[in-house]
């Protein structure tokens, strides 16, 4: 294949060429820059303080560097390294370093289980089976035409860019499996056609453990999680505000879509990420970006 080009332009109009049937189902090309130079750049833009303190909001200071941790143009070590060198007190770099780990986790769970990470771990903890969900995805959520201001929005943001907030990708993996009872595997390859940094690795497990197969509790939300994470971006414009599928505290809701699933407490906002036995500790905020323990390997 030819590998030289004189523009960005003249690449995609040759990718395009090359697979039709792609560029057919979906025309959309992220803004992303790919490469070895781009990658260094967007390194180097990285604050681990800001990430620290920023992470959990949609507008919060992410670094954006999955895709090329994904291809492998930049090395999780390589990042390490930088991100260390850029603060003054190792602790600041504590939250970002963690999900490399987490990363690194996941992809050598991937490497132990092979095709088996598109099974389930474990059972649902829903109080439904296997059997309860669809195999397929449904086609308002692609289309983004659901009436949800938030979910379309996501929807839309995900075949135009191939990136989405961790905080998006947990909505909506909670929205589809929960709400409309659609199997986490038919959510996890709906993700893996458009996201730049998707793998099975990390994509996969993560929607096995919103929809319970791979922890101890089902993760799901409701409109305040929603309208705090993205500073209302979503529910100021939405005419469902007030009486959408997400209203409600946690303790409703757990009843609403679970109604034979273990109850689970939720004093204080959403425990969705702890595990039985373990306590988070959650002063100053939600933790939804840390990972679960179960089944660490030391």
């Amino acid at each position: 294949m030819k590998r030289e080009f004189a523009s960005r332009d003249e690449l995609i109009a040759y990718v395009g060429e090359q697979f039709p049937e792609a560029a057919a189902r979906d025309s959309s090309v992220p803004p992303t820059p790919g490469g070895r130079k781009a990658a260094q750049k967007v390194l180097q833009q990285v604050n681990p303080g800001k990430y620290a303190s920023t992470r959990n909001f949609l507008n919060g200071a992410v670094t954006r560097l999955s895709p090329y941790l994904r291809y492998g143009v930049l090395s999780l070590a390589e990042v390490r390294d930088v991100v260390l060198e850029k603060v003054q007190h190792q602790e600041d770099a504590v939250k970002l370093i963690n999900e490399l780990g987490w990363r690194d986790y996941w992809q050598r769970l991937y490497a132990e289980l092979g095709n088996g990470i598109w099974q389930d771990q474990e059972p649902y903890k829903t109080g439904y089976t296997a059997k309860d969900y669809s195999e397929t995805m449904p086609q308002d959520v692609i289309e983004g035409t659901t009436g949800l201001v938030c979910i379309d929005s996501i929807s839309r943001e995900l075949r135009e860019t191939g990136y989405l907030h961790n905080h998006q990708r947990m909505w909506t993996a909670a929205y589809l499996v929960h709400w409309r009872k659609v199997k986490w595997q038919a959510g996890a390859r709906w993700f893996l056609e458009h996201l730049l940094d998707g793998d099975p690795a990390s994509n996969n497990l993560s929607w096995q453990w919103v929809a319970s197969t791979f922890s101890h509790k089902a993760y799901f939300f409701n409109r305040e999680n929603v309208e705090r994470y993205t500073k209302s971006v979503y529910c100021r414009d939405c005419p469902l505000y007030g009486q959408c599928d997400f209203e409600g505290t946690y303790e409703y809701l757990e009843g609403k879509l679970f109604p034979k699933g273990e109850s689970v407490d939720r004093t204080g906002g959403s425990k969705s990420w702890e595990r039985q036995g373990q306590k988070v500790d959650r002063t100053g905020g939600s933790k939804s970006w840390e990972r679960p323990q179960k089944g660490r390997k030391n």
